[in-house]
């Protein structure tokens, strides 16, 4: 402790920060208010009691009333919580009244998700299946006869600390899970979720995936045509099987073997159509159909190919210097120079070149490019060399020629 004085005042500080404690005591406040909305929800569903119903614990520590244990979990980390103890941020203030359910304590979800197998999670599985049914059921998913489309996709939940079961390293090198997600394209609503080990592959367990999800959004009313997005991760024939015997058509991306390389160098030159693409570049798709195997084992899918080629520095600066390379004459007449555009490879890869030469050393004349001069009548208004080691390009740009109407 320290005391500090001035004329009649004095006032003690202490040193001890552990002495010092935030306390969110007010029995009429809600913390996090945004929650009154999951709490609506929750009742509108029926949420605890479908939990009660189809999660059983039954003669294993902590299993009794599941329902406000899985739902304090789900409130908790709608809030923001990132461990167990992060749950009394529900306990805090009115927060509990909000909710309309009992919150749990800590300790009692831990013992709570302790008690739990493999075979409790798919039984939360069989919870998540009744709630797309309720929700869909309410409006909220696609009408009658309504296309669906569906992105697969998997992702890295990093971790921490080595005794947590099923974390491991995978390709992407840092320690965590890598569960599998498929997502509904347009809103991004989970419709379905796998946890697996960090190790797992991209694609492990996706054709077994693909079976649930599709009998799942079947029993939730999606009765129109559904179509998956995928990389390359999950690109095989045992899921273009899978998908064919459901009868969804899918959009996944292949990796350029020689088999593929082979059936794009088919394609005609004139098979090409261009397409907007960014304003780095151009693009061009086509399409052609890919075989493979003999007799009963022969499949053939459309393959899609989108080749692209990037526009280098020397690209976008020498199309500043055609559009910059514009001056008037005295008798206003307009005369521009222009260069014709570069020669395009047309090849059966994704991606092509063109035929210019690499960048030029510096100091060295353009290719092709007519040197920039005043128009005749036009006084010379910039220097007549760039100084020493400045790029000759640039000194173009900023010293290109400017006349004055007289």
């Amino acid at each position: 402790m320290r005391r500090f004085g001035v004329g009649a005042l004095s006032t003690t500080v202490s040193r001890n920060t552990d002495r010092i404690d935030a306390l969110f005591d007010d029995p009429n406040l809600v913390g996090n208010a945004g929650l009154i909305l999951a709490a609506t929800l929750i009742k509108r569903l029926g949420l605890e009691a479908l939990i009660n119903e189809r999660v059983r614990l039954g003669g294993r520590v902590g299993g009794a009333l599941p329902g406000p244990k899985v739902l304090t979990l789900v409130c908790a980390i709608i809030a923001g919580a990132t461990h167990i103890d992060h749950v009394n941020i529900l306990r805090a203030g009115a927060t509990q009244r909000v909710l309309g359910f009992r919150v749990m304590a800590p300790s009692t979800i831990g013992t709570f998700l302790r008690a739990f197998t493999f075979g409790h999670v798919r039984q939360l599985d069989a919870v998540a299946d009744r709630v797309l049914q309720r929700v869909w059921g309410l409006g909220a998913g696609p009408g009658a006869g309504e296309d669906l489309v569906v992105d697969v996709d998997s992702t890295i939940a990093e971790v921490h600390g080595h005794q947590k079961q099923g974390a491991a390293y995978g390709y992407t090198k840092p320690l965590g899970y890598h569960p599998l997600l498929a997502t509904r394209a347009g809103t991004g609503e989970i419709l379905h979720a796998r946890m697996r080990k960090g190790s797992a592959g991209s694609s492990r367990g996706v054709v077994r995936f693909i079976d649930e999800l599709v009998a799942r959004l079947r029993r939730s009313g999606a009765d129109g045509q559904i179509t998956l997005h995928a990389d390359s991760g999950f690109w095989s024939w045992k899921l273009i099987d899978a998908l064919n015997r459901h009868g969804v058509l899918c959009s996944i991306t292949v990796t350029q073997h020689k088999a593929i390389r082979a059936a794009i160098a088919t394609i005609p030159a004139t098979a090409w159509i261009d397409i907007d693409y960014t304003l780095g570049g151009t693009a061009q798709v086509a399409e052609c159909d890919y075989s493979t195997g003999e007799g009963n084992k022969q499949r053939s899918v459309r393959l899609v190919v989108r080749r692209t080629r990037r526009r280098t520095i020397h690209d976008l600066v020498e199309q500043q210097i055609r559009r910059a390379h514009i001056c008037r004459f005295p008798s206003r007449e307009t005369c521009t120079t222009t260069r014709a555009e570069p020669h395009r490879q047309e090849t059966g890869s994704r991606r092509w070149e063109d035929s210019r030469p690499p960048l030029r050393p510096k100091g060295s004349t353009p290719v092709g490019l007519p040197p920039l001069r005043s128009a005749p009548g036009c006084p010379q208004n910039h220097p007549s060399r760039p100084a020493r080691g400045e790029d000759p390009t640039l000194f173009r740009l900023r010293n290109k020629p400017v006349c004055a109407l007289t």
